[in-house]
């Protein structure tokens, strides 16, 4: 009888393989037979694991977004580690969710096709909910970390700014995916994108902070 770490594991691949399908077809290319070929299992197997294809679907979408906000939290406390700004943590991490190379291209097609999926299906929702949820609470909270420290004046609302910079971020995503960053007017618009996110984490982080004077 396989061992729980070895159904974690098959869970995992499958997903892995969900994953790849939808980056590169849309969600109609992850059927349970193509999930299963491309695993390297058979479908009876698939099935064992998950009921229906709602349900692998749905654990392909939670353990995609669960590796982006990991991601960006490694990165969030290496640059505490480092002592940087918040803003400069924030400039550093927030770009890692836009789509500049081939992972997070595949990661942003793969979130597209679940956001549409989500209009029809609250459990998709729910999950898009959460992380957006997610990452609005580590901006705002980072926000009122600056107003501790002096980066942030005392009046900054920062659920707003929250919000602000959250959808500056998706939006931006969207005009880079467009534009695919190995070629000349993507370089230029991945300068671009970083200017105006700089320009507006300035401006809520408008001073220096007192802790990390020398």
């Amino acid at each position: 009888m396989p061992r729980t770490a070895d159904h974690d594991l098959r869970r995992d691949q499958m997903a892995a393989a969900t994953h790849k399908l939808i980056a590169h077809a849309g969600l109609d290319a992850a059927t349970m037979a193509a999930v299963a070929r491309e695993a390297g299992f058979s479908v009876g197997t698939v099935q064992h694991y998950f009921a229906s294809k709602d349900e692998l679907l749905l654990f392909a979408y939670k353990r995609m977004t669960d590796h982006q906000l990991a991601r960006v939290a490694r990165m969030v406390a290496e640059g505490e580690s480092e002592q940087l700004p918040i803003r400069a943590i924030l400039m550093r991490c927030m770009p890692e969710l836009w789509p500049l190379d081939e992972i997070r291209r595949g990661e942003y097609r793969v979130a597209k096709a679940f956001h549409a999926r989500a209009l029809d299906v609250p459990t998709v929702a729910e999950v898009a909910r959460e992380t957006a949820a997610v990452v609005r609470g580590q901006i705002a909270r980072a926000v009122e970390n600056g107003k501790e420290c002096g980066e942030v004046q005392p009046e900054t609302d920062a659920e707003r700014a929250a919000l602000e910079l959250s959808a500056l971020i998706a939006g931006l995503s969207d005009e880079l995916y467009r534009e695919p960053a190995d070629g000349r007017s993507g370089r230029a618009l991945v300068k671009a994108t970083n200017a105006i996110l700089e320009e507006r984490l300035g401006s809520y982080f408008p001073g220096d902070c007192r802790h990390h004077e020398r």
